[in-house]
């Protein structure tokens, strides 16, 4: 529980902001190679190098046996990207010249503006990478061969899954399919709670409305 609270709070976070950065770089107007950079970009969503090329780069990097061989991998989503960028893009115009007048920089700019008036796309991005992490297995399975001590919630819930279905199914198993089965949902219901908590503290971002009081007649 202590490594999977780890690597979604870490985890969530650096996707947030990093994936926010890339979308609000790419959302001005006058960003130099903007198109090509956004192709590149979207490229990446449909053809990728595959497990064992990233596997390979993983463990050239030093990474193996390693927390950040669970968080840096798809450290920005494609798909949210895209939405961010999408968002970004809604928001007028008259607020960054406003703030240019002002003499905030891009930075003063993000920050301060554009961040503040996105609390609805940040909460949704926020809640999807926060599943991701909470349920991921994955890499943890792959770029943490010897370190037992460094798994997440979902590995082990995997593995009691595996192991009651094996056991039921053995002949003189002490495992019952019923208690088999009790152990299985029991467990999901124990890895999936936390997640179904914060969910109602981020549903109240959904139906505000992003830009109200943002913009003055």
């Amino acid at each position: 529980m202590k490594n999977t609270v780890l690597y979604t709070v870490v985890g969530t976070t650096l996707n947030v902001l990093l994936t926010a950065m890339l979308a609000y770089a790419l959302s001005r107007k006058n960003v130099m190679l903007k198109k090509p950079l956004t192709l590149l970009i979207s490229f990446t969503m449909f053809f990728n190098g595959g497990m064992i090329p990233t596997y390979l780069v993983i463990r050239d990097l030093g990474l193996l046996d390693h927390r950040f061989a669970v968080i840096l991998p798809g450290l920005v989503s494609v798909f949210n990207f895209i939405i961010m960028r999408t968002h970004f893009e809604s928001i007028p115009d008259a607020l960054e010249e406003s703030a240019k007048i002002d003499g905030a920089n891009q930075w003063t700019i993000f920050w301060k503006i554009y961040m503040p008036v996105s609390a609805t796309s940040l909460a949704v991005m926020t809640l999807f990478y926060g599943v991701s992490h909470w349920n991921g297995w994955m890499n943890a399975m792959l770029y943490l061969p010897n370190s037992r001590e460094l798994f997440p919630l979902a590995l082990i819930t995997r593995e009691i899954v595996l192991s009651s279905a094996t056991s039921a199914m053995n002949d003189g198993a002490a495992l019952t399919q019923e208690m088999a089965d009790a152990i299985k949902y029991a467990t999901i219901i124990v890895s999936t709670l936390p997640i179904l908590c914060l969910y109602p503290f981020l549903q109240q971002y959904f139906t505000k409305g992003v830009m109200v009081g943002s913009v003055k007649g």
